[in-house]
This record gives C-alpha cells, structure tokens and sequence, in this order.
C-alpha cells in the first residue's frame, strides 16, 4: 500500500467523482466516472455488480484511478478486490457522510471495489 502526499489526501476527501480505468479481456479500456470514498488507506467504489468494469476486474485486478480535475491531476495505480459482505464500517460510514447515501440497502449499488494504491502519480507543486 502507499499513501499519498497530505494535499491529495484532501482532495480525496473532498472530491466527488473518480475517474475507474479497467481492461477489457480484448485489451481495450473501459473507463468511467464514479462516487468514491478514502478510508484507511483504500479507495472504495460501490458499482453494480453485473456491470463491465466488475467482469473486468474480475479477470484483471489491475486499475488506474483519476481525480475529475485535468489542471491538477492525480492518478493512482492499484489492485482492486471485489469485496464480500458484510462491507467494511469505514467504506459504509464514509458513503454516508460523503454523499448522504446508505449504500449497504441500495438493491442497484450491490458490489463494493477496494483498490489499494500501489503508486501515486501527480503534476509537480
């Protein structure tokens, strides 16, 4: 695991959305927008578990992951895991109070990514 420097993990607690890049089994990228939450050293992303990206990880747990801002970008590499229930509190609690959503009783959000950060890519300050 690594942790990112003390102003992109405000940002990370700050910002909305998280650009999700997975391979397809063809080699192409799929890559999409979603809500996210930094808890305790993981990035959690709750999706619904039929959809592309989760066969993707599922086949490759390679990812990369990108703030929405293209003036100061932040990108991460890392390995995701599809999580089991029961979720962790810290991914629970942190959907909550970020978005004011109860994800563990969304019957579309079914499926909870935990990517750990391998590596920390990001323009100079």
């Amino acid at each position: 695991m690594s942790n990112p420097p003390a102003a992109t993990a405000d940002r990370l607690e700050r910002e909305q959305i998280i650009w999700l890049a997975t391979v397809r089994p063809d080699g192409r990228p799929h890559l999409v927008p979603l809500w996210f939450v930094w808890a305790g050293g993981s990035i959690y992303l709750c999706v619904t578990g039929s959809s592309v990206k989760v066969r993707n990880i599922a086949a490759n747990p390679a990812v990369s992951l990108a703030l929405e801002s293209g003036s100061a970008p932040v990108v991460v590499e890392g390995h995701a895991a599809l999580l089991a229930r029961p979720w962790p509190d810290k991914a629970v609690l942190g959907f909550q109070r970020k978005y004011d959503w109860t994800l563990t009783t969304d019957a579309e959000y079914d499926t909870l990514v935990a990517v750990t950060p391998q590596r920390w890519l990001m323009a100079q300050e």
